[in-house]
């Protein structure tokens, strides 16, 4: 069983005022996705994308680490 630990999160860094931001692309089923994932292997996959959007947009990106978990709310069937 995978029990989310930990998220990781590319962060887009304003380059003028340092505010942070989620970017996303888009995949190829038409469904935009965050550049968020919980485990190693979908790191390096989304590595790639981060580079392009850096890039692209001529700003810097981090890799983000969150690692205290608090479950807020439960959502039920």
């Amino acid at each position: 069983m995978f029990k989310v630990t930990e998220m990781w999160a590319f962060l887009a860094v304003g380059p003028k005022d340092g505010d942070e931001g989620i970017p996303a692309f888009l995949a190829s089923d038409g469904v935009m996705m965050p550049l968020v994932c919980a485990d190693k292997a979908r790191i390096e996959s989304l590595r790639p994308i981060a580079q392009e959007i850096a890039t692209a947009t001529k700003v810097p990106i981090v890799l983000a680490r969150f690692s205290v978990r608090e479950n807020v709310e439960e959502i039920k069937p």
